[in-house]
C-alpha cells in the first residue's frame, strides 16, 4: 500500500481526462449538427460539464472496480486507486459527487431526455461493462461499446431533446462510434495480450488468438468505412465530409491490413493510436462540413 498522499492530479487521473476529452468532442459536434438550431452558450457549457462529469464519474468507478486488474498490468499499475494513493471510499465519494452533479445539471438546466440517456450511459459503462461484461465475454467491447458511443447523441438531445424525441441522424453518429470501438480497442488488446491474460480478462486475443482478432479488426474497419459514409448518403453531410471520411477510413484500413500481415507488436499500438486520430478528425471534419456545405452539384 502506498502511503503517499493524493493530490489534485491523482483525482484528475481518476477521471481518465484524455478519454473524456474525446467523448466531449463527439458530444459537442453532436450539438452543432442539429439542423436549424442555435447552440446557446449556457447549453454548451452546462451540457458539456454535465456529460463530462458523468463520463468522469463512470471512469472513477472503473478505477475502483478494476484496481486488482490494474495492479497486474504495466499500463495501469500506477493508477491512484491501484497504488493506494486514493482509497476506495474517497474514490467512491468522488464518483458519486461527479455523477449526482451531472444529473442535477442535465435534469435541471438541459432536459430530462439528455439526463436519462446520460444516466443509462453511465450505468452501462461503470456497472454493466466494467463489473460484468469485461469479465464475462470476449465480445465485451462490442456489447459494452454502446454506452461509450452515445455522447454525440447526448450532445444532440441537449440542443434538440426538449420534446423527448431522438433524431435518426443522431443515431448515425452513435453507429459510427459504435463500429469504431472494436477495432480501436482490439488493437490495444493485441499489444497488451499477455497482460490481459495475466489478469484473467477474456479479451478477444486471449480467447480466440491474435490471428482471429486481426481478421476482426480488418472486417470492422471495412464496416466502419460504410458506416462513416452514411451521413453523406442520407443528406446529413456533404462532399467535404465524404472525401475526408473516405481518406481517413482508407488510412485506417491500411493500418488494419498492415497489422494483419505482420507479427510486429508495434503495429498494433500504431493502429490503436491512429484510431484515436481517426475519430477526432472525422468529427471535426463533420462539423466543418456542416458549416461549409459543398454539394456534388456545385461542381456540375
Amino acid at each position: 500500500m502506498n502511503n503517499q498522499s493524493a493530490n489534485w492530479k491523482d483525482y484528475l487521473e481518476l477521471t481518465k481526462p484524455k478519454v473524456v476529452l474525446l467523448i466531449l468532442l463527439t458530444a459537442i459536434v453532436g450539438m452543432y449538427m442539429v439542423p436549424d438550431a442555435t447552440v446557446t452558450l449556457d447549453v454548451l457549457i452546462i451540457a458539456t460539464i454535465g456529460i463530462g462529469f458523468a463520463a468522469s464519474g463512470a471512469a472513477v468507478v472503473n478505477h475502483v472496480v478494476d484496481q486488482r486488474i490494474d495492479t497486474l498490468m504495466a499500463r495501469t499499475a500506477k493508477r491512484p486507486v491501484a497504488t493506494g494513493r486514493i482509497d476506495d471510499k474517497k474514490a467512491i465519494i468522488f464518483a458519486a459527487f461527479l455523477s449526482i452533479t451531472s444529473m442535477v445539471l442535465l435534469f435541471g438546466f438541459i432536459n430530462p431526455l439528455t439526463a436519462i440517456l446520460t444516466f443509462f450511459g453511465l450505468v452501462g459503462y461503470a456497472f454493466v461493462y466494467t463489473m460484468y461484461l469485461k469479465r464475462a465475454t470476449p465480445q465485451n467491447i462490442v456489447i459494452g461499446g454502446l454506452s461509450g458511443a452515445i455522447p454525440p447523441l447526448l450532445g444532440w438531445t441537449a440542443v434538440d431533446g426538449a420534446g423527448g424525441e431522438i433524431h435518426p441522424h443522431a443515431l448515425l453518429l452513435v453507429l459510427i462510434v459504435f463500429v469504431w470501438t472494436p477495432p480501436h480497442f482490439w488493437a490495444l488488446a493485441i499489444f497488451r495480450k499477455e497482460e490481459y491474460a495475466k489478469a484473467d480478462i477474456p479479451m478477444l486475443p486471449v480467447t480466440h488468438g491474435i490471428k482471429f482478432t486481426k481478421l476482426n479488426i480488418v472486417l470492422y474497419t471495412i464496416l466502419l468505412l460504410f458506416a462513416a459514409a452514411l451521413p453523406y448518403l442520407v443528406g446529413m453531410s456533404h462532399l467535404i465530409y465524404l472525401c475526408c471520411s473516405t481518406i481517413l477510413g482508407l488510412i485506417f484500413l491500411y493500418y488494419a491490413l498492415k497489422l494483419q500481415m505482420t507479427e510486429e507488436r508495434k503495429i498494433a499500438m500504431d493502429t490503436f493510436k491512429y484510431s484515436i486520430t481517426y475519430l477526432m478528425v472525422l468529427f471535426v471534419v463533420l462539423l466543418i462540413d456542416h458549416y461549409f456545405q459543398v454539394k456534388v452539384s456545385d461542381f456540375m
